[in-house]
């Protein structure tokens, strides 16, 4: 009873707050990379060495990784449509 009761609120805040994304910053070239969606943060984290590995060997720099409930607009967001006034990228 008390594990259903858990699974229903669960899918109701997964519903609410959205999936977990993996949002990938990086510096050059100026991009955000939404990767997802997961059910979990722990999968999310577990997927996120690939998708670094990937954009390290097309060349990106300056990578930051954020995990974080959310619904994209777009997977990928280039150059002038990033607002870096939030993010600090090293």
């Amino acid at each position: 009873m008390v594990n259903r009761f858990k699974s229903v609120i669960s899918r109701i805040i997964q519903i609410v707050i959205g999936d977990y994304w993996a949002e990938i910053i990086s510096g050059h070239p100026h991009c955000i990379y939404y990767f997802g969606p997961f059910q979990t943060f722990l999968e999310a984290e577990a997927a996120c060495p690939g998708y670094i590995d990937d954009l390290k060997s097309e060349g990106a720099l300056g990578i930051k990784v954020v995990i974080k409930r959310c619904r994209p607009d777009a997977l990928t967001i280039c150059d002038e449509e990033v607002s870096y006034s939030n993010y600090s990228v090293e």
